[in-house]
């Protein structure tokens, strides 16, 4: 049984709507500009009393790093510095997001800790404050705290709430093995070397999609400049998409770095039918049904205490 006064933390995986990436800039990032949608795929973080700042993970624990090279450690220590709070935490992550998968699950995780921990140590900070705080984590964290649907600007960190009408359904096609975010950040750069690259600007159709909760208005509207880069690196990839698009999904994409495939549909007999589809097809090795928006990274009661269930 945990302790009295360990505190639980449920934080939401992302997909991209769009992501347009300018040119590398000469600190090595580029510019973004994307629509992050939450999605009911979800990690737990659950912090307890501890000398140090220590994680645990169970779950999908591959290629989770522990120690210092955890980013969930990385937010509490920098939450414990902000505040000069000098007692540690017990972080123990269960991981569903998939890891390298284009959807922020380390973002996540950190994001979860600076909740946690904030409770923990009841430091007090504002979301606003939180936000400033995951900003210095990393180009994801901001929004695993916001969650819902935002406009993403700068390296993505700059956010702006959206209006998003209902609910969509999504169905994942997740792959056993993640791809280097950087790696596809460069291939990106290779096969774009010589060509003039757009302005990075979210177009107004996607955001009069998202505003009208039409799946099919949305589905015709996804973009992702870094698909091309992910797919030359993981060919397969490309079976995967065409797997989904002959079976009547909406719309299709690789989500941010790759290599999740995500695909659209109407609603959730449709979500069904095309994971089924999807698993028979043997392109991937996971497939999950979800839906969004959802919140961002929240406080919640004891996992043996919550109903079963994704949400």
């Amino acid at each position: 049984m945990p302790d009295a006064a360990t505190v639980f933390v449920r934080v939401p995986a992302k997909i991209n709507l769009a992501l347009h990436v300018g040119p590398r800039r000469r600190d090595g990032y580029h510019d973004l500009a994307t629509v992050f949608h939450a999605v009911s795929l979800y990690d737990d973080l659950s912090a307890g009393p501890a000398d140090t700042v220590e994680v645990e993970v169970v779950g999908s624990t591959e290629a989770v790093p522990l120690g210092r090279d955890n980013l969930a450690v990385r937010a509490a220590q920098l939450l414990a510095r902000h505040s000069g709070v000098t007692r540690g935490a017990h972080l123990r992550i269960t991981k569903r997001i998939p890891v390298a998968g284009g959807m922020a699950g380390g973002s996540a995780d950190a994001a979860a800790a600076l909740v946690a921990c904030d409770a923990l140590w009841r430091t007090g900070l504002s979301r606003d404050e939180l936000r400033d705080l995951a900003a210095e984590l990393g180009s994801d964290v901001p929004f695993a705290l916001l969650g819902g649907t935002a406009l993403g600007t700068g390296r993505g960190e700059q956010l702006t709430p959206a209006l998003a009408r209902g609910e969509y359904h999504w169905v994942l096609a997740c792959s056993s093995e993640g791809l280097s975010t950087p790696a596809v950040f460069a291939e990106c750069d290779r096969l774009r070397d010589g060509r003039v690259v757009p302005e990075t600007r979210v177009r107004a159709s996607m955001m009069q999609a998202v505003r009208t909760g039409d799946p099919e208005a949305l589905g015709a509207c996804l973009v992702n400049d870094l698909q091309a880069a992910a797919v030359s690196l993981r060919p397969g990839l490309q079976r995967t998409l065409e797997v989904g698009r002959a079976e009547g999904a909406h719309g299709g994409l690789v989500s941010g770095s790759g290599p999740t495939v995500v695909f659209l549909v109407s609603d959730a007999e449709a979500a069904l039918d095309l994971s089924v589809a999807l698993s028979a097809s043997g392109t991937t090795s996971r497939v999950e049904r979800v839906t969004g928006p959802v919140p961002g990274a929240r406080l919640v009661e004891p996992i043996a205490h919550r109903p079963a269930g994704r949400g």
